[in-house]
């Protein structure tokens, strides 16, 4: 016997919910803070793009923090989850630039001037990314000073423990060997490779089956730096396409600085650690 699938047009459905897809979202509100500065067709593209880009950004920050938490309570599984979404989420980041690279130079240039000072380098949120996962550098902040409480989350972020400095911290917990110094060390310095580290790296690499849910946090790491990574390449050859060597808006350098950006890293030692196993 067949079966019948009673299918209802949607279309007559009398919607009585309290709250419908679009208020829970807040679609109205989201979708009119699009608002090009030219007549130039493609300016859409790029605001949309930045803009979803932030959102995804907003994602990672509420995901690694998470992870943060959970590790310094030495509770690995969700965090493993969270540290899973935060690469996913980056991927989703890196696509992003397929989209703007169907814009070619002469679409840009077209509405480069509308965009003023204005400069990816002022992204807030991607410092205060870059600050959590290690990469501290003070005087990248200055930026922000016209904005005080932008300016005040970004100071805390940087003299606040990184991702990695509260993995090493775990290690160390668990009775692996780390350099008393690297533990107390000021964590708004940037972090140097120590051997103790590496040293304990190893030894997870090693017996993997002992220590498997430090190994599991050692590649989700590795994973979350791969991704950053991509996306920083991904950055620079779209800019590279788009307007060569120019100077950044905002007077960055441009394409030289974000090269420079790719020597990187976050977690030195599960890098270094490799050439060892």
């Amino acid at each position: 016997m067949t079966n019948v699938i009673d299918v209802t047009d949607e279309s007559s459905i009398h919607w009585q919910q309290e709250m419908s897809y679009g208020q829970y979202l807040q679609l109205d509100p989201l979708l009119q803070l699009q608002h090009p500065l030219s007549d130039q067709h493609d300016e859409m593209l790029f605001i949309i793009i930045h803009q979803a880009s932030e959102l995804w950004m907003k994602l990672c920050l509420h995901e690694a923090y998470g992870a943060a938490q959970q590790i310094q309570q030495d509770n690995l599984r969700p965090a493993l989850k969270m540290l899973t979404r935060v690469a996913r989420t980056q991927q989703q980041l890196i696509n992003a630039w397929e989209v703007l690279v169907t814009m070619t130079p002469a679409d840009y240039s077209a509405f480069r001037d509308s965009l003023g000072q204005s400069s990816g380098f002022q992204s807030y949120q991607y410092r205060e990314l870059e600050f959590l996962l290690g990469n501290k550098n003070a005087a990248l902040i200055e930026a922000h000073k016209g904005h005080p409480e932008h300016y005040q989350q970004l100071q805390q972020a940087l003299n606040a423990p990184s991702l990695y400095d509260i993995c090493i911290q775990l290690l160390s917990q668990r009775g692996f060997a780390i350099d008393q110094a690297i533990i107390n060390r000021d964590t708004s310095q940037p972090y140097s490779a120590n051997a103790s580290v590496e040293a304990a790296w190893l030894k997870i690499y090693q017996h993997t089956e002992t220590y498997w849910d430090l190994y599991e946090l050692a590649e989700k790491l590795v994973d979350l730096e791969h991704h950053f990574q991509q996306w920083r390449f991904n950055h620079m050859k779209t800019v590279e396409r788009i307007i060569g060597y120019k100077q950044g808006t905002g007077g960055t350098a441009g394409v030289s600085y974000l090269h420079k950006a790719l020597a990187l890293q976050f977690f030195p030692e599960l890098w270094s650690v490799r050439t060892s196993i």
